[in-house]
Order: C-alpha cells, then structure tokens, then sequence
C-alpha cells in the first residue's frame, strides 16, 4: 500500500500541475497537521492544490475555508489515514460555547471543487452521544472516492441548497439520519451500513429541486439484530430520496420508509425505487405514498440531469 501511494504521487506529480504538499504526523512531510496544509491554501485559490496524507491518526477539527478552492487531499491507505474529532450536540468547547448538530463537525468543507481520495472521515463521539457529525460539505462540485465516513447519529451532512455532491465506492455508516441535508448528491457503488433501528436518511431537498439523493447500484446492510430500519424521513416537506438498482438488507423494514414524526411531510414526499433487490427491497409491502419507477421515468436519471453543467469524474 505504501509502495502505491507513492507510485499515486509521482504520477499525479508529473500529470498535474498541481501544487504538492505532503502531510505527516512522524514530520516527514512538509506539515504533521491536516490543517496546517489546509491553512496553506491560499485565500481566493484557483489553481489545483492536492495535499497527500501519509498513513496515521490525525485527531483534528478541521475547516476548509470557502476561498479556498480546488483542493485534493488523498490518503495513502483508506483504512489507516484516518482523520477524526469528537465533537456531539450538548458537548461544551474550549470557548464555552455548547456543541450543536451545526457546529459538531470533525470537517467543514466549505470551498468549492473539493476531492477526497482514500481517507476515513470519523466523528468518535460514542453511540450515544447524539448527534455528531463527521463531515459536512456545504461547497459546490464536492466529490470523495474509495473514502469512509465513520460515526453515528448525523454522520454526513450534505448542508447546502446549491451544494453538488459525488460519492462513489465509499464507505458510510451510522445509525439515525446518517445521511442528511438538502444538497443534491449522487452515491455510485456505496456500501451504506446501519447500526441501529432507525433512518438512514433525512432529506431536506427544496420544492424546486428535482433531485436530492440518488444512490446507484449501492449495497444498504445492517447489523444483524437490526429488522427495522427505514430507507429514509423527510426532514422537510419536499424530500427526495431514489434508490436504483441497491441491494436492499433484511434490516430495511418492509414498508421501506418512514415519516418525520407524524408531520404532513409525507404527503409530498418524492421516494422512489427502481429495480432493487434483495430480502428488504419487496415493492409490495412498501408505503403508499413511496413510488417504484417505471422504465421511462428511470431514464431521466443521469449524472447530468442532476447535476447540471458538472459532471464529475466517474471511475
């Protein structure tokens, strides 16, 4: 592993003119801190910066700012690159202040044209400490392959309107709402595993957004006592929520989805499903007010209808 990663740099180096910054705890690299390379980003950056994380536990609250932009960090082993804080709600800092959901990130990514490549995001605040988000992306053209995203209540927050996000072979669990948010984000070949009989999303996609997540020939499994998990709630009225051609665990209950606590937010709810398969995908046994697509309607879903003029690398 270590012998490719580095075998990853000199390519990346000789095809890229992108500027390189190495980060290791051991002092090997250019910085031992992930935000000290962060913190080297120029302000107002439009030129690609690809920071390499050498393997090691980087136990930091991480910021990326918003003029900052065109970053790429990439880890050199997903399982042992592994960057991670232990902030939850009701938790008070180093200012006093008292953590919230908003506030509870172990990573804000807020710049623009983000990638992450081969590193384990984790917020390792405990099972029950609440809500204790590990990442939240709130930049536009966001993209993480081969990444994990470690933690439990409101794992990934997808926090933005106009925020455009691709998850591709990665990893994500948690337990409650573990993938949130109002951004539109396509997960391609994502391993998503439940931890407790709860939700695994909670959308909130705006009315006139046609799409919030799509997940894409993903596998969803759960531990093994689980048999009640829901596919998703609508956080606000106009969630939108599609799975295509997923592998769907005895875990997700049979009726698929859930309310958000007895609100009217189902009522114009947009969960679909298209072809899944497996003990938890019968079609039958789902909510009245979920859809199966049909053979027309699933062709309308294409990286560029829903994202626009961005269509991310695809691997």
């Amino acid at each position: 592993m270590k012998k490719t990663f580095f075998i990853l740099l000199i390519l990346y180096a000789i095809n890229s003119q992108a500027q390189q910054i190495i980060v290791a705890s051991d002092g090997s690299g250019n910085y031992t801190t992930v935000q000290a390379a962060l913190d080297a980003v120029p302000s107002k950056n439009n030129k690609p910066i690809t920071i390499y994380i050498k393997k090691g536990i980087y136990k930091e609250k991480l910021h990326l700012d918003s003029t900052k932009g065109f970053v790429t960090l990439i880890g050199e082993d997903k399982f042992k690159t592994i960057l991670t804080y232990d902030d939850h709600t009701g938790k008070v800092d180093s200012k006093g202040d008292t953590i919230n959901t908003r506030t509870s990130w172990s990573f804000l990514v807020r710049a623009n044209d983000f990638t992450a490549r081969n590193i384990t995001f984790q917020n390792d605040a405990g099972f029950s400490a609440g809500q204790a988000v590990a990442v939240e992306v709130q930049g536009d053209k966001a993209a993480f392959y081969n990444c994990r995203f470690i933690g439990n209540q409101d794992v990934l927050f997808t926090n933005s309107q106009t925020s455009r996000q691709y998850y591709q072979d990665c990893y994500i669990e948690g337990t409650t709402d573990f993938i949130f948010g109002s951004s539109t984000a396509w997960f391609e070949r994502c391993h998503i595993h439940s931890k407790k009989n709860s939700h695994v999303t909670a959308a909130s996609t705006p009315q006139n957004h046609a799409y919030g997540y799509v997940f894409n020939d993903c596998v969803l499994t759960g531990d093994t006592s689980l048999h009640n998990v829901s596919l998703g709630r609508p956080w606000r009225p106009y969630a939108s929520v599609t799975y295509i051609h997923c592998y769907i665990g005895q875990h997700i209950k049979p009726e698929g989805w859930s309310n958000w606590n007895n609100t009217d937010n189902y009522k114009t709810t947009r969960f679909a499903e298209y072809e899944n398969y497996g003990p938890g995908a019968d079609p039958s046994k789902r909510v009245s007010w979920s859809r199966q697509l049909n053979d027309d309607e699933i062709k309308h879903y294409t990286l560029k209808n829903v994202f626009g003029d961005w269509v991310p690398l695809r691997q």
